[in-house]
């Protein structure tokens, strides 16, 4: 096994980070940048002794406490591998714009490293205990992403422990590209990431907010078409941008613009919350106004709108709800609970009710095939809210490539606007119908309209077409020369099939 050189501190001809400072306090902010390397040394060596203590014929897991993935878990006995010490921020560098973050660090902490130098991560996705390593490995989204991607596409080079025991660092254009180009929606089958090197932008410490009210689908695809190319609308540029449908007669595109305009903000982290703002019956732009720190995190606090399902929008209960438990994973945390112990399909029961089938997904449409997503799923689908995501990949940059087969195991097409369609819920079962029934007829839909969907939910794809849909050719070819003992599991077994 062998320890990359990425993982020594840098030198002191690269070191122009937030330890060097004009003042005299240069000393003891360059002993606190080494701590910081020296921990994350030590807690790769940790994981490394773990993964040596794993039977060799049992796959390879993460030790995790907290997870944001939906799908079932296959069943494993031997111990995980201990990520204790790749928890945190390793270094910030706000003269290059860049981080240094070990892989199981979540946005939460990573926001919190950032901000005070007025950077954020190009993508910062919504919930506050994604990983940077999980969004990387099995994507991310949020309303950066119409111009600046995915969370995969301002990395750097990464650290990444492969299936056959070994770190590694793979970069756009070292011995390792493929591995770097194929790491993004491999979901841990390929290894996983104990540091990586990401960009970091320029953020200022308000958003101002513009609800923009759609009567028509096809009138709110045209407007995201339109937005995501000028970045401006109705003369005001759009840093921000994503949406909601509650109906097909009523949708929302919230456009969000960056400025360092003191000003009074609103608060959605208590009684108040923020998709329920979103809506008006007035003119068709309703304003409002956000620090940088609150526009990030606005959706977390109610997991979008998914707290309902727990009573706290109730605002009987959400008064004497803690506020330190208004937050995704605490709410997650009861959905494991409920998956434990079947408490909703028991409740269904005692109503003469069959179970629900739960139906949280996320999927990509192109964006001129958006309304007609939409108008399907509003008719078969009996779930809302919806949430709009516009992305396209980045352009050619600090990563290279500009070839469609950049990221091959999600192959979005370059200069092409894509919609990420979000909903999270459950539906009723119909007796007779296969199991899975509505999940299935979204995946047809799906690939009809030239789509792909994410990952970390319920799939139900047969091999052939998950082959086709998620890396063909090249993931075998990863997967043989990364983790040849198949120490990980493959990535159709993780993602479709059931232990």
């Amino acid at each position: 096994m062998s320890l990359s050189r990425s993982l020594e501190p840098p030198t002191s001809d690269s070191v122009s980070t937030v330890a060097i400072t004009a003042n005299n306090r240069t000393g003891r902010a360059a002993s606190a940048l080494e701590s910081g390397w020296a921990a994350h040394r030590a807690g790769v060596e940790r994981l490394l002794a773990s993964y040596r203590a794993i039977p060799t014929d049992a796959n390879v897991r993460l030790a995790k406490k907290t997870s944001n993935l939906f799908r079932a878990r296959a069943k494993n006995t031997a111990p995980g591998l201990d990520v204790s010490g790749l928890e945190r921020v390793i270094e910030v560098d706000p003269a290059t714009k860049t981080a240094d973050v070990a892989g199981m660090t979540t946005y939460e902490n990573l926001v919190a490293a950032t901000l005070p130098y007025g950077l954020a991560p190009l993508v910062v996705p919504q919930l506050k205990t994604i990983t940077l390593g999980g969004a990387v490995t099995g994507l991310g989204i949020e309303s950066t992403s119409f111009r600046n991607g995915l969370p995969h596409e301002s990395v750097l080079e990464i650290d990444i422990l492969t299936g056959a025991g070994e770190i590694i660092t793979a970069t756009p254009d070292n011995e390792n590209a493929d591995l770097f180009r194929g790491f993004p929606n491999s979901y841990g089958t390929l290894g996983y990431s104990t540091r990586l090197k990401i960009e970091l932008e320029t953020v200022q410490p308000y958003v101002d907010l513009r609800h923009v009210r759609f009567h028509d689908l096809h009138e709110l695809e045209r407007a995201i078409e339109r937005i995501v190319v000028d970045r401006s609308h109705d003369g005001e540029p759009v840093d921000y941008l994503d949406g909601v449908v509650f109906d097909a007669g009523e949708s929302y595109l919230v456009l969000g613009r960056q400025t360092d305009e003191p000003g009074p903000v609103s608060d959605y982290t208590g009684m108040n919350i923020f998709y329920q703002s979103i809506r008006h019956t007035g003119p068709a732009t309703k304003r409002d106004r956000l620090t940088i720190h609150d526009y990030l995190w606005r959706w977390d606090t109610d997991w979008f709108w998914c707290s309902r399902a727990f009573g706290t929008q109730n605002p009987r209960i959400r008064r004497f709800w803690p506020k330190r438990y208004l937050r995704s994973s605490f709410y997650w945390k009861l959905i494991a609970l409920d998956h434990k112990y079947g408490i909703a399909d028991r409740i269904e029961a005692r109503k003469g009710n069959p179970p629900r089938e739960r139906v949280v997904q996320d999927i990509e449409v192109p964006a001129d095939r958006t309304a007609e997503f939409l108008e399907w799923f509003l008719a078969e689908i009996p779930i809302e809210p919806i949430w709009l995501c516009p992305l396209r990949l980045r352009e050619p940059g600090p990563i290279g490539a500009d070839s469609d087969r950049r990221w091959p195991l999600y192959p979005l097409e370059p200069n092409r606007t894509y919609v990420n369609v979000g909903f999270w819920s459950s539906v009723p079962t119909i007796s007779g119908q296969p199991d899975g029934a509505a999940n299935r007829a979204i995946e047809r839909k799906v690939s009809e309209l030239d789509g792909h969907k994410s990952l970390y939910s319920d799939s139900y794809y047969d091999r052939g077409e998950f082959a086709e849909l998620y890396g063909g050719d090249r993931y075998p070819e990863l997967k043989q020369r990364f983790d040849p003992n198949q120490r990980l599991l493959d990535l159709y077994s993780k993602a479709v099939q059931r232990k």
